[in-house]
């Protein structure tokens, strides 16, 4: 509650005021009804409860020298002011009982939320469970038709590796009999080559040993010619000089 002393200063500073405004009112004014008969607009006590007595600050004001009618304009105007300021700070309040309420409330949709969740998480784990079960069979199915494709490729794998041994081996021993027979081909050729070669050089030695005999021959009958020759000139010149003596 305010103070009666503080009520007073604010009732002066009001009256400083507004007295250029409601001088005239004050002096020419005539009585009106008695205090207790004005109707004030104030909402219901158990919404709004007013700080001061307002009855007490009207008589207060009136001991201090204020008229009725200055007293009660100035109570009405504090009761404005208080009744505006409470709407104001009510706005943003609410009660016990209907913070209770908003608080049960708040619960009950909690309550609700949890049973929702509960639920959810019942359903989800059940399907969790039902899809963790298809994935293990699915993934059992995999695992499988992995190994039966494992077995399969394994075994082609071998087979193809027996396949191709089989056939490098194969491929092995004819170019082995190949080499072979081209060897042994090789060695007669060569035997060939050199029976020829061996028979050419007799030839080539008889040859050359016919053709020094030739020589031998031709050299004999040239020289003999070149002794003809030589004499028979020896003999001409003889003749010659025998003429000229």
């Amino acid at each position: 509650r305010f103070d009666i002393s503080t009520c007073v200063l604010i009732a002066h500073h009001l009256t400083t005021q507004l007295h250029l405004s409601v001088c005239t009112e004050f002096h020419v004014a005539t009585p009106v009804a008695a205090y207790d008969l004005r109707k004030v607009e104030l909402t219901p006590l158990e919404q709004r409860k007013l700080t001061f007595d307002s009855h007490a600050m009207v008589i207060e004001l009136e001991s201090n020298g204020f008229e009725k009618r200055q007293a009660e304009i100035i109570v009405a105007a504090l009761v404005t002011l208080a009744t505006a300021n409470m709407d104001i700070v009510y706005k943003d309040m609410v009660t016990g009982a209907h913070q209770e309420i908003a608080l049960q409330q708040i619960m009950a949709h909690l309550d609700s939320i949890r049973k929702d969740m509960v639920i959810l998480e019942k359903s989800e784990f059940a399907n969790l469970r039902s899809e963790n079960a298809k994935m293990k069979t699915e993934l059992d199915q995999i695992r499988n038709r992995l190994m039966e494709e494992s077995k399969k490729v394994r075994a082609e794998a071998k087979l193809d590796i027996n396949l191709e041994r089989s056939r490098v081996t194969d491929m092995f021993t004819e170019q082995e009999k190949k080499l072979m027979e081209n060897s042994t081909e090789f060695h007669r050729k060569n035997a060939v080559i050199d029976h020829e070669t061996m028979e050419t050089t007799k030839k080539i030695d008889l040859e050359v040993a016919s053709l020094k005999t030739l020589l031998e021959s031709l050299k004999l009958e040239t020289i003999r010619y070149l002794a003809a020759s030589v004499f028979a000139c020896l003999a001409i010149a003889l003749g010659f000089y025998r003429l000229w003596k």
